[in-house]
């Protein structure tokens, strides 16, 4: 091993291109993991807090709760605070309303929180804000049609950034006690309660597991007198998010083959240039005794060391490109489209450790290949030759 160690040391592979080529590839791994990342934090940070994780409401009502009130402080509440990765758990009141805006009539969803605390003060999205012209200060009349038709007039507190909206609308945030007295509700009651989960587990999985956990504990923990309330996941109030991610997840892992393949073909090639100006060097080494495994071993040395460096260098540009966006949001977006309006990033180092240590691998088995030219090497014919 010393001496396959001493000649590797001694060979290079002087095709610069077949480092410029690899340092490009993990270039590109690296960005699409660190972008697919960004993307997810970004995605689940939105949901979460839009709606909360998990979703505690009635067993008859939709996801925004529906007519009907849920308790805001069941007996079992403590047994849901408790539940493995929940941060908070919070009652909210949703209401359908349609703003008139001028001779423009707009339908939203208002959302009742108790962060929140200026009454009939409403904080809207920036798309509602740049569609319409408003600003904090301007006042807003809503619409609300239910047995009766209700008209409040809200004053606008603050414009808040989310390319998010429902199926009912844009989200208008106004505090929760407003909602109740339009809904005619006491102190105790509420649309449904919002559960938020750890970051660690905004996942589809960690989502669903929790989901489940609360679901239990609700169950389990009612009195005869109450009804248990289900346990719906975000997941499915924004299906078609959490679909979007899991289809760039797919694209990255495209993307990793894909340059796994192209660095280790030019890896390949360089490879075998080296190994064809070194046929009468194989050829003296087996004369003096090194067997092909050996042999070869030098070669997957040298291979080994070249695809580290182009590694090194890609995982720099990488880094240096994620730093950059990260703090400058250079790359931007239409937030209609992606959600967000700028490309996120995030270096996921886990992440970045797992592609990079697959794809050396994946390099590595593909020396293999050239490397089978060298059994081939007659060391009488290369001596001969010299």
């Amino acid at each position: 091993m010393k001496a396959e160690g001493f000649i590797a040391r001694r060979l290079r592979v002087k095709e610069k291109m077949a480092v410029v080529a690899i340092a490009i590839s993990f270039l590109v791994m690296i960005v699409a993991v660190a972008i697919s990342a960004g993307f997810r934090r970004e995605i689940r940070g939105g949901v979460a807090s839009v709606t909360g994780d998990v979703l505690l409401t009635n067993t008859a009502a939709d996801l925004t709760g529906g007519a009907d009130p849920v308790d805001a402080s069941p007996s079992y509440l403590s047994e849901l605070q408790s539940a493995p990765g929940v941060e908070r758990i919070e009652p909210v009141i949703y209401c359908a309303g349609i703003l008139q805006l001028g001779d423009d009539i707009h339908g939203v969803l208002f959302k009742g929180t108790a962060a929140d605390t200026v009454s009939l003060g409403v904080r809207i999205p920036t798309t509602l804000a740049e569609r319409f012209g408003l600003a904090a200060g301007d006042d807003l009349t809503a619409w609300f049609i239910g047995d009766k038709v209700k008209i409040r007039k809200w004053h606008v507190t603050g414009i808040y950034k989310s390319a998010m909206s429902t199926e009912e609308g844009e989200m208008l945030y106004v505090p929760i006690g407003d909602l109740r007295r339009l809904r005619e509700w006491d102190s105790g009651q509420a649309s449904l309660l919002e559960v938020t989960l750890a970051d660690r587990l905004r996942t589809r999985q960690g989502i669903a597991r929790a989901t489940q956990e609360l679901g239990w504990r609700a169950n389990l923990g009612a009195r005869d007198d109450e009804d248990p309330l289900r346990a719906v996941a975000a997941t499915e109030r924004f299906a078609q998010l959490f679909d979007w991610l899991d289809l760039i997840d797919y694209n990255v892992y495209a993307i990793l083959l894909l340059m796994t393949i192209v660095a280790g073909f030019n890896m390949i090639s360089g490879l075998l240039i080296l190994l064809f100006r070194h046929v009468s060097t194989i050829g003296t080494l087996k004369t003096l005794g090194m067997g092909n495994h050996s042999v070869a071993g030098v070669f997957l040395r040298v291979g080994a060391r070249t695809a580290a460096i182009g590694m090194a260098a890609g995982n720099a540009l990488a880094l240096l490109f994620c730093l950059i966006q990260d703090t400058t949001h250079l790359i931007r977006l239409n937030p209609e489209n992606y959600f967000v309006s700028f490309v996120p990033v995030q270096v996921n180092l886990p992440g970045i450790l797992l592609a990079d240590a697959a794809a050396f691998a994946g390099i590595l088995l593909l020396l293999l290949i050239p490397t089978l030219f060298i059994s081939r090497v007659d060391p009488a014919q290369t001596v001969k030759a010299e």
